[in-house]
């Protein structure tokens, strides 16, 4: 029932606005199921009112304003033949402008309105055999990797009889057919699957015209990960820093400034990459995020003056997740996890002062600022989504639905752990808990190890709020090595997975069973992702816990390094990898499997299917050593399921995770 909001974008003149609200709904095609449908809404500021914008079973993305506040762009989802839509605000139907075969991605106005930018990506192969894609035979300047191979293409018959040609024809026939795939790249996993393709990202100008070809604007072996238009037309873009090296082995980019067919580099240094561009409105200073290759750290937000390449950095050492400049240029505003909260933050660059806009108890999920009016999406305790607009609420999305419930409430409290950090963590009690009586509890890890819990943070809050309506409590803390606390504390963590973490999280429900409320005889453990580690790694450490669920985890270090996709977690978090002596021992002592003899908690463990992120084999070596050993041990895999499961991924499967743990929890708690 929950529906969520989200960013609004003010029209040019700052009366109207647009946002999206993602609800859940029926599948017409498949009974029991469900989707995520997601829709454009119009908001008024001076009445109040709002309503949709599109409708039907498709859902859209991406929605942006004209620069002149007529029409609004936006993505329909066509499967995997995506296209860009207007719609006129006058009246009228919305309109696709492309007719892309491969769909398209990220459409953007032009700062004059017009035209609009959009992204496509393409394989290697096709882009190299199309000749309206490559019509003068482009070739990239960096290996394929591809050993003692390094023809591109061969132009013969697929014949397995005949020349080594041809031989080579049809061994790529066969890829092409879907009867091999050949892998040369390091970085071959994707979310669900392995793919030994290299994808291109083309981005093309479309003029508004009757009739317009879209128009190739960058070279697509030039890779370019983030961009911005400047109002003459150039570009700021960041690009690969090596254009030899094969693109899965670069991990550094530039900054540099495109104009009529020169190249300015504006930013570069070995070991860093750039993300995030943002231009403010006259094109005369550019936002941007510098982080380093490796290691564990906030990427650091800078100002750079173009004309006189002053760069200003601001002290700010969170995880900053959108930044909007005001329309004169002297104030950015931004949003950034903090202590459990996403406040609106906003920087005056003259006085470099901070002021923060919103409360440190809710999360900012979206904004947008016109002139000093702020339209945002909020999530908080008593409601998880709603649009503001200066401070007050302006949607009923969840508010008619939540008049008939009741929520729990959730109180944040810390404490000081052994190494002197401050550490957040978060109660609730059941229900209308009563003072004489006890009762089981949850202790809730989240994962990443970067992420953040608190009650500016939407992804759980359905769960949290369900398991306290049905007698249990919560317990939640972010531990050493979690965001919204600063770089060093984020790296608190390196070479200490399990132990350090461990201490953090048993301590916030040491605190909570002093509290007097808690039934020590029936405590649970519950997460995923890394938190399916700390899970593990804790029911191998103590035996304190009546059941648990570990969700989507790593196990086995060594291995995970192969096979999850998320690998470069190893070398940034233990120094090294798997084949040094010095590494191979550090991960064995931090990997929970080598102590899977110790564990005699009842554990039940999740896996998608297909969720490449972690690897499930992790899973299966965690539940088939168990198995062996004869302890209670249940393993659910939800086929076709990704990493993503518990946020964006089937919503039956959704459903069914957090039900089937209340199940098992259930049959020791009740």
């Amino acid at each position: 029932k929950i529906q969520t909001a989200g960013r609004p974008i003010f029209a040019p003149d700052g009366k109207q606005f647009i946002f999206t609200v993602t609800s859940v709904v029926d599948d017409a095609d498949k009974k029991d199921d469900f989707l995520f449908s997601t829709h454009i809404y119009l908001g008024d500021v001076a009445s109040g009112a709002y309503r949709p914008l599109t409708f039907g079973k498709n859902s859209v993305s991406a929605p942006a304003w004209s620069p002149d506040g007529k029409s609004i762009s936006f993505v329909r989802d066509l499967g995997n033949k995506s296209q860009v839509y207007l719609l006129p605000l006058a009246g009228g139907e919305a309109q696709a402008i492309t007719s892309i075969k491969s769909g398209v991605q990220n459409p953007s106005w032009a700062k004059q309105g017009n035209a609009i930018y959009y992204q496509t990506s393409f394989t290697l192969k096709e882009f190299l055999a199309d000749s309206l894609l490559n019509p003068t035979h482009k070739i990239p300047s960096w290996s394929l990797e591809k050993p003692q191979r390094t023809a591109l293409s061969q132009h013969a018959k697929p014949n397995p009889n005949g020349s080594m040609a041809e031989i080579r024809a049809y061994l790529d026939k066969n890829e092409k057919d879907k009867k091999a795939k050949v892998i040369n790249r390091l970085q071959f996993q994707e979310e669900t699957t392995t793919s030994g393709e290299i994808m291109l990202t083309a981005l093309y100008k479309l003029d508004l015209v009757p009739n317009a070809k879209p128009i190739l604007v960058n070279d697509p072996f030039v890779r370019w990960q983030d961009f911005d238009e400047l109002p003459n037309g150039d570009f700021i873009v960041t690009m690969a820093s090596d254009t030899l090296s094969h693109p899965d082995r670069i991990l550094d980019n530039v900054v540099v400034w495109l104009h009529a067919g020169t190249k300015k580099a504006l930013r570069s240094k070995t070991g860093f990459r750039y993300s995030n561009l943002s231009l403010n409105d006259s094109g005369t200073s550019l936002a941007y995020f510098e982080s380093a290759s490796m290691g564990v750290a906030n990427p650091v937000l800078h100002i750079l003056d173009l004309a006189t390449q002053m760069d200003q950095t601001i002290p700010y050492d969170r995880v900053i997740t959108q930044l909007e400049w005001s329309k004169a240029g002297d104030k950015i505003y931004f949003t950034a996890q903090d202590h459990g909260a996403i406040p609106l933050i906003e920087y005056t660059l003259s006085t470099k002062s901070f002021e923060t806009r919103t409360s440190m108890d809710e999360g900012v999920l979206g904004f947008d600022v016109h002139n000093q009016s702020f339209v945002y999406a909020k999530t908080g305790i008593s409601n998880p989504s709603e649009i503001y607009v200066d401070q007050k609420v302006f949607t009923r999305l969840n508010a008619d639905w939540l008049a008939s419930r009741k929520l729990a409430p959730v109180v944040k409290k810390t404490f000081v752990n052994k190494i002197g950090q401050t550490i957040d963590y978060w109660v609730m009690k059941p229900l209308d808990a009563q003072s004489d009586k006890k009762y089981p509890v949850v202790l809730e890890i989240h994962g990443g190890p970067t992420a953040m819990w608190g009650t500016g943070e939407l992804s759980m809050w359905h769960e949290f709020q369900y398991y306290a309506a049905k007698g249990m409590g919560v317990v939640y803390c972010n531990p050493r090595g979690s965001g919204g606390y600063g770089s060093a504390f984020m790296a608190s963590n390196v070479k200490d997975w399990g132990h350090g973490p461990m201490a953090d999280v048993m301590q916030s429900l040491n605190l909570t069973i002093k509290e007097g409320w808690v039934d020590t005889t029936r405590m649970a453990v519950s997460g995923g992702s890394y938190a399916g580690y700390l899970v593990s790694w804790i029911v191998g450490h103590t035996n304190r816990f009546k059941v648990a669920s570990s969700q989507r985890g790593v196990y086995e270090l060594s291995t995970f390094f192969g096979e999850g996709n998320a690998s470069r977690l190893v070398p940034n978090y233990f120094g090294g990898y798997p084949w040094e002596k010095q590494t191979k021992s550090l991960l064995a002592s931090e990997s929970p499997l080598t102590y899977v003899a110790n564990i005699k908690t009842p554990l039940l463990i999740f896996h998608g299917e297909n969720d490449l992120r972690t690897g499930v084999i992790q899973s299966e070596m965690l539940y088939k050593s168990l198995k062996q050993l004869g302890r209670e041990v249940e393993y659910v895999r939800h086929p076709g399921a990704s990493h993503e499961i518990s946020r964006s991924g089937n919503n039956r499967q959704r459903i069914d995770q957090m039900l089937r743990t209340y199940e098992f929890f259930a049959r020791y708690f009740f």
